[in-house]
């Protein structure tokens, strides 16, 4: 029996072709699941490296924001168990409208923020509850002029002691 050399190359391209197409087409475990504020079609690797970012800027680790397995070994990264996950959606969907309204943030083609006037560092400085804290007000050099509102001064208007 004859067989067609080239009809046999053939049939054999397009069965390794056929091949990876039903596979790359399989669910991919590893892929990220319940992306509520990151594009959907972000890779495991983008997401990992956005973590580990915001967790460097609050000086924190994966179990601040997620909760653990059911059986108690390794993340359950999908769950929403955790308020502190809602919250850095929260605060990533803020600083994103910041950046846009006042530092006219691009986005790249995943929809991810290629410029910014802000970051989680920005307020957090590796710490997760960063305090809201007003400079001393201290008199002399760079300091209110004497006499002025400030600490220890008299408020505007008010008569001179003497």
């Amino acid at each position: 029996m004859f067989i067609n050399r080239k009809a046999l190359i053939a049939i054999g391209l397009s069965s390794i072709v056929s091949f990876v197409a039903l596979t790359s087409m399989a669910p991919d475990d590893d892929a990220p699941k319940n992306l509520k504020v990151l594009p959907k079609h972000t890779t495991d690797m983008q997401v990992h490296k956005i973590m580990r970012q915001w967790a460097m800027s609050l000086g924190v680790r994966c179990n601040f924001c997620h909760a653990a397995n059911a059986d108690g070994k390794g993340m359950d990264f999908a769950s929403d168990a955790k308020p502190e996950k809602e919250m850095a959606r929260h605060m990533y969907k803020m600083m994103n409208k910041i950046n846009q309204k006042y530092f006219e943030a691009k986005k790249d083609s995943l929809g991810m923020v290629e410029t910014s006037g802000i970051s989680c560092n920005t307020c957090h400085r590796g710490t997760s509850h960063p305090e809201a804290a007003w400079p001393e007000m201290k008199q002399g050099p760079g300091g209110p002029p004497p006499g002025g509102p400030g600490p220890g001064g008299p408020p505007p208007g008010a008569p001179q002691k003497q």
